[in-house]
């Protein structure tokens, strides 16, 4: 035995190495190419920045043209006072053309803002735009290199991926898990085939008998190290009937801990009356809502049940949906009883209305559900209408 143990924990020493290697691998595989992006983002980055730096010279050139063009154009200056009156509605780009003229030894001022776009006709007629073939060809081969790189990256990481499949596979083939699945498979046919005639043979008298097999059921199969993995070795394991009485059983707990938790509603009177009108509501909200889901699958659920002798009484009216129903009862005592006392205390007329009116809605509506009242509720209902119309009289 102790030298079992030791293979075991050599095999999964090794197991975890390789997962560890595997790790590192794909770490250092992500960083280089971090590196390489964050290279490719800075140089193209330098890139923009030249071709920003090309694109104010050649703009500079081309102003430089078009004043030059424009003052061979322009007549010259006969009156000084023709050109004072003018010099206010000089353009933009006379202005600047101007300061740009400046004594030889001066320091260069910031760089003027960019100038207005030309006026279209202007640049159709100017010979002095043409078409820059470089700029074309720059923008081709960057964006050739991205596509380049996206193929790359779409078609170069399967390999990788699969590789790591490949590799987690093997690794979990190897892995003590699965060795330990092959050796209770192995060891423990007599105790599966046992239990599955326990299963097979199983005919519950009642729900209670179901939730006590199903409980033992889960103790047995607790000592297997996964229970779906080693059964489904075993193809005479009766899985439908297994899960139909599972099925049942969780079904009855959990409507029985729904009852028993409205069976013990109780109204503290030192909890504010909405706090406790809204904890009854939503208890009634969930006991409906669960009594709902029992009887739109009773149909289904009672056929496949008695196909495997397991009991369904239980989901009619006489036995615990019935109960849970009358159960209801609890939080209309409580709601009205909650509401009487209120209006005790109350001498707004309209709000006493409007409590009155939400009281004997929630009486309404357990009435209905239920199918009528008890002697408690009949007297909580008697106190309630009471003080209720009293205080409207006043």
């Amino acid at each position: 035995m102790p030298q079992e143990e030791d293979e075991e924990l050599a095999m999964e020493i090794t197991s975890l190495r390789k997962e560890l290697q595997i790790a590192v691998d794909k770490s250092d595989f992500l960083e280089k190419e971090n590196q390489e992006l964050r290279q490719e983002l800075g140089r193209l980055k330098s890139q923009i920045q030249s071709l920003k730096a090309h694109n104010n010279d050649r703009k500079s050139l081309l102003w430089k043209k078009f004043y030059n063009s424009m003052d061979a154009e322009s007549p010259p200056a006969t009156d000084k006072r023709e050109a004072t009156k003018s010099s206010p509605k000089q353009p933009v780009w006379v202005a600047v053309k101007e300061s740009q003229r400046m004594p030889e030894g001066a320091p260069a001022p910031a760089p003027a803002p960019p100038p207005p776009p030309l006026p279209t006709k202007l640049l159709a007629g100017s010979k002095a735009v043409r078409r820059v073939p470089e700029v074309l060809e720059l923008y081709r081969s960057l964006t050739k290199r991205d596509a380049q790189k996206e193929n790359k990256a779409a078609h170069g990481g399967f390999p990788a991926v699969a590789f790591t499949k490949n590799m987690i596979g093997e690794i979990e083939n190897r892995s003590a898990y699965l060795t330990a699945i092959k050796s209770e498979v192995e060891t423990h046919g007599e105790f599966v085939n046992w239990l599955i005639k326990e299963v097979e043979g199983a005919a519950p008298r009642d729900i209670t008998e179901v939730e006590r097999f199903v409980n033992w059921l889960d103790r047995e199969l607790g000592s297997l190290v996964d229970e779906r993995a080693v059964l489904k070795h075993f193809p005479r394991w009766p899985e439908g009937k297994a899960d139909a009485l599972r099925e049942a059983a969780f079904s009855y707990r959990d409507l029985k801990s729904l009852e028993s938790e409205v069976c013990s509603f109780r109204d503290n009177p030192k909890e504010e009356m909405g706090v406790v009108l809204k904890r009854a509501q939503a208890l009634q909200d969930r006991l409906e809502q669960s009594v709902s889901n029992v009887e739109k699958t009773r149909e289904f659920s009672c056929n496949k049940y008695r196909n495997f002798r397991i009991p369904c009484e239980w989901m009619f009216e006489s036995g615990l949906v019935g109960q849970m129903k009358l159960s209801s009862l609890r939080l209309a005592k409580e709601y009205m009883r909650r509401i009487t006392r209120e209006l005790q205390s109350i001498d707004n007329t309209q709000q006493a209305d409007n409590l009155l009116l939400q009281g004997v809605r929630f009486a309404y509506r357990v009435h209905q559900y239920a199918g009528g009242f008890d002697s408690d509720a009949i007297a909580a209902f008697e106190g309630l209408k009471k003080v209720g119309l009293s205080s409207q009289r006043k």
